[in-house]
């Protein structure tokens, strides 16, 4: 069992607690509005003062990552061989907007693989991938392609982070 002084200390610790919070906002507030511009460098800047995220580029904001090739040159359903990032790569369109690329190494023995429509082929063993998810359709490959972050920025494919 709790004695009341225990319970009265407590209270006094808490009520004390909250209200040194309050001053410090209060305090806090006011140095914020100084019009000399002291304000106090401990601080910290609110909600209101952060600049607001947006979910993605404007169909006409410029490239955000590194630029790969325009959304044209890769027919809806189909795929195009590409270079990112000085490697060889492959760059499929599943969907109209949707784009997807991969390494153009195969996974069975580091050939390098092409571009074929809705699928990419390896030419040294006869490996087929599924372009739009770079999953093994026909072996020896067992494991799929390596994927590479790709955007959509206007009409431009950017890599992605």
């Amino acid at each position: 069992m709790t004695e009341p002084s225990d319970l009265t200390r407590r209270a006094v610790l808490t009520i004390g607690s909250v209200g040194a919070v309050g001053s410090a906002l209060t305090l806090a507030g006011c140095a914020a509005d100084d019009p000399g511009g002291n304000a106090d460098p401990t601080v910290e800047p609110t909600l209101e003062d952060e600049p607001t995220a947006t979910t993605g580029p404007e169909p006409d904001a410029p490239a955000v990552g590194g630029d790969v090739g325009a959304l044209a040159d890769v027919p809806v359903g189909g795929s195009i061989d590409a270079e990112i990032d000085g490697e060889p790569a492959l760059i499929a369109q599943p969907t109209a907007g949707q784009v997807v690329a991969f390494s153009a190494i195969c996974t069975h023995q580091q050939c390098v693989v092409a571009a074929a429509g809705e699928e990419f082929h390896c030419p040294c063993h006869g490996s087929i991938y599924e372009a739009a998810t770079g999953e093994v359709v026909q072996g020896p490959a067992i494991d799929p392609l390596t994927p590479i972050a790709v955007a959509v920025s206007g009409d431009r494919i950017v890599t992605a982070s």
